[in-house]
């Protein structure tokens, strides 16, 4: 008995089509499955040890006397800021770093003013 393959009616192919489909689906489940739950062993194991790490020690010599500003490590010290809020100059200063392509601890900006 042979099968004709040359032609498959538009309501098979539908059907194999959908069968396809929901295979994928079926898998693409089985695989989110999995991650779920090596998710939850790792985690339950991480837990585990950061429960059993003991504590680092405090320190034994009395801190240091704090420095009146603490500047970031390549940082060219403060800047004046006139009427623009912190979050704003911190963007100008972000978009003028990447229009330099130039890293923004090797930038140092004097004042920031609003132009009106």
């Amino acid at each position: 008995m042979s099968v004709d393959t040359t032609h498959i009616s538009f309501a098979n192919g539908l059907l194999v089509a959908a069968l396809g489909v929901s295979v994928v689906f079926a898998v693409l489940v089985l695989l989110m499955g999995i991650i779920k739950v090596q998710t939850i062993v790792v985690e339950a194991l991480e837990g585990k040890n950061k429960e059993s790490a003991p504590e680092p020690a405090a320190p034994a010599a009395p801190a240091a006397p704090a420095a009146p500003a603490k500047v970031a490590k390549g940082s060219c010290g403060g800047i004046a800021l006139h009427d623009v809020p912190d979050a704003t100059a911190a963007m100008v200063m972000a978009i003028v770093a990447d229009e330099l392509q130039t890293p923004l601890n090797e930038l140092r900006f004097i004042s920031i003013r609003e132009v009106k």
